[in-house]
């Protein structure tokens, strides 16, 4: 079993930025590809972004992209997401989530919240205008 915690959320205002970073017990993540998802209220689970279990790919859904960095460090088994230039339209409770397929690989996989094994249990992200 893998137990994920993710912190850093908050309120911040359009154009500023915030780090979520995802804390893993019960297991290593080495092995591990991980992901960032999020949730609007009314709204479903929306793919963010994801790294490989080795770190050495990444993917980010078009909304995010060239925004949002993801990242890991295996040393202290948590994984990262540095959002820069937030939106109104970020606002939402993101989700750390931990897929323990390491072969598994293109979109309408990767991006699938069914193809995640654990989750945390979220963290509030609150983008002002």
């Amino acid at each position: 079993q893998v137990q994920l915690v993710e912190s850093g959320g908050g309120l911040v205002q359009a154009g500023g930025s915030l780090r979520l970073s995802c804390a893993a017990s019960g297991r290593t993540l080495v092995g591990y590809n991980m992901g960032w998802f999020r949730q609007a209220p009314g709204k479903e689970r929306d793919f963010v972004a994801r790294i490989s279990w080795s770190g050495g790919s990444t993917y980010y859904a078009d909304s995010v992209k060239g925004r949002f960095t993801i990242s890991r460090d295996n040393a202290k088994n948590s994984v990262y997401l540095q959002m820069n230039s937030l939106k109104p339209e970020d606002t939402a409770v993101y989700y750390c989530a931990a897929d323990r397929l390491m072969g598994r690989m293109g979109w309408g996989n990767i991006d699938r919240p069914g193809s995640y094994d654990y989750w945390g249990q979220g963290t509030q992200v609150t983008v002002s205008s």
